[in-house]
Formats: structure tokens, sequence, C-alpha cells
């Protein structure tokens, strides 16, 4: 059985597209930013998935190159990079090199540095939260115990936070992270002022259980727990959507491992084999029965039966 390939094709001879690899969004409103940063610029049109983080970008290639396109992604506090490169089924040495693992080691590294901060951050804020709302627990001195645990919580676990949101102030916006960071500083920095300059720190200051509201001025008060526990909530949000987001990737890339890796091309009557990539629009292949169908297109000569079980 041939058939003619119908692989998609620009529709204009000056017009690109391509598929960027977006890095640094944290919320849809950042894919948001990014995406439209890049329809501004003349002859882009782009859209910009969060989910995947991934920009499929249209361009006018007279006027506009890849590196523009990345550009403009980095001014707007991200990070861009372009496809790598189609690799060859085989090495020269016989071992075949896997393109879509490339960016493999950089998800682990990221899944791992998140765990890390997820297991700081929620063993040190428990004891914190505990003794903040179980007046038992409150012994003397207890507020100095609960500044101790929770400084490396706001500051090493809150990190990316911090990162984010100084990232986007300076492009004059703001996101999701500059919220906690906000808010998760402002507990942190205001129990500081409590415990060294107001009557937090005195000896016996303890956090009454209470469902009345008591009017105050505050310099008795901490929230500590509440810069802790946030940073820990957000962090845990965080860490199991990354997860998710990894194994969805995985699946897809097994996926495509299914796909046909060669096809067979009839040029001038002579059957060719050429990797899949290189398969063209017009372009008459050859599939025996048994064989994978390397892609869309239209029957022209013979017929067989197609397992569409997989589908």
């Amino acid at each position: 059985m041939s058939a003619h390939s119908a692989t998609t094709a620009t529709t204009a001879a000056d017009t690109a597209a391509v598929e960027l690899a977006i890095g640094g969004m944290t919320c849809a409103s950042c894919a948001a930013r990014v995406e439209k940063k890049l329809n501004r610029m003349d002859g882009v049109t782009a859209t910009v998935n969060y989910a995947t983080e991934k920009a499929k970008v249209t361009y006018l290639g007279a006027d506009v190159s890849v590196e523009d396109l990345i550009a403009t992604v980095e001014a707007t506090g991200y990070t861009a990079r372009p496809p790598a490169p189609p690799a060859s089924t085989a090495s020269p040495g016989g071992n075949s090199t896997d393109p879509a693992g490339a960016a493999a080691p950089s998800e682990d590294d990221e899944l791992t540095s998140l765990r890390q901060r997820l297991v700081t951050a929620v063993l040190l804020a428990v004891p914190v939260i505990a003794m903040a709302m179980v007046p038992a627990l409150q012994f003397d001195y207890w507020q100095w115990l609960s500044l101790t645990l929770t400084a490396p919580v706001v500051v090493y676990a809150a990190w990316p936070f911090h990162r984010a949101a100084w990232t986007n102030a300076k492009h004059g916006a703001a996101t999701m992270d500059t919220l906690i960071s906000v808010g998760t500083s402002a507990a942190f920095l205001w129990s500081l002022w409590a415990l060294f300059f107001g009557t937090a720190g005195m000896v016996g200051m303890t956090h009454p259980f209470e469902l009345t509201i008591a009017r105050s001025d505050g310099a008795g008060n901490i929230y500590l727990e509440a810069a802790a526990g946030v940073t820990a909530f957000i962090l845990a949000g965080r860490y199991f959507e990354a997860r998710s987001k990894r194994k969805a990737g995985a699946a897809l890339r097994a996926l495509m491992e299914l796909g046909a890796k060669e096809v067979r091309v009839l040029r001038d009557g002579v059957e060719t084999t050429i990797p899949t990539a290189e398969l063209q629009v017009g372009d008459r292949f050859v599939v025996r029965p048994g064989e994978k169908i390397a892609t869309d297109g239209t029957v022209v000569e013979g017929s067989s039966a197609v397992d569409a079980s997989m589908l």
C-alpha cells in the first residue's frame, strides 16, 4: 500500500514556525504574559501552553529570527530555548540517541530541588504551627524556638517565590509568586519586630486559643506559623504539580517511541529509506502489512487492514 504524505507545511514561503521550551513559569498568568509579549512582535503569532511549558510560534522568517523570539521571552523575565535538533537513529558507534530524553536531567534536578525544599519546610513548619495553635506546648521562650525554625523556611524553602517575585517586579508585573513572597515576608518581618522591639519576646508570652476578637497594638503577636505554614502548603502543591507533569511527559514520550522511525519513500520508482522526520508533503511512501504508518496520508494504491487499537 502506498500513500501521499499529509504533514503540516507553512502556508507561505517566508513564514516559519518553531516550538520554544519556556522556563520559569509558575502560573497561568506567566504564560499569558509571555504570549502577550510574543504576539506584540510584528509578524508573530504565538500560543503558550503553561501545562507543557511550550510556546508554538509562527513568524515571518525574513523579519524575525528565533534569536529575536528568545530575546523577547528573556526580556519578559523567563527563559526560552529552541527545540533540540533531530537526532539520527544511531550513532557511529552503534548506540541510538534519544532526543526526547535530553531534558530529563534538568527535570530531575528541578524535582529534586523542589522535594528538598518541601521536606525542609514540612519538618520545620509542623512544630511551629503546633506550638502556635496549642497553648499547652507554649513553654517559656517558645517564640524564639519558632523563630529559629521558621527562618530557614522563609529564607531557603521559599527562595523560589522570592526570586520569581523580584524578577517579575523588575519587569513591572505581579504574579502568584508576588502574593506568596509579600505575604510570607510580611508575616516574618512583623514577627521579628514584635520579638525584638515589642513585647512578644518576653518570657511567658503565649498565644491563647480564643474565638473572640480583642483590640491590641499587635506588639505582642507573632505570625511565624503563617509564614512557615503557607510556604509548606504552596511548596507541596508545586511539588505534586511538577511530579504529575513529569509523569505525563514521560507517558507522551513513551507513546512517541511507538511511532515509525523510518519510512520507505518512492522516488522515481525506487524505494528509498529515510528518517520519518525528513518526510515532506507530497512524498509517496510505502507501507507493508504489519508495518507502522509514518504519518497521516491518502491511500493512492493498494489495500490492506490497519490495526487501530492503539488509537
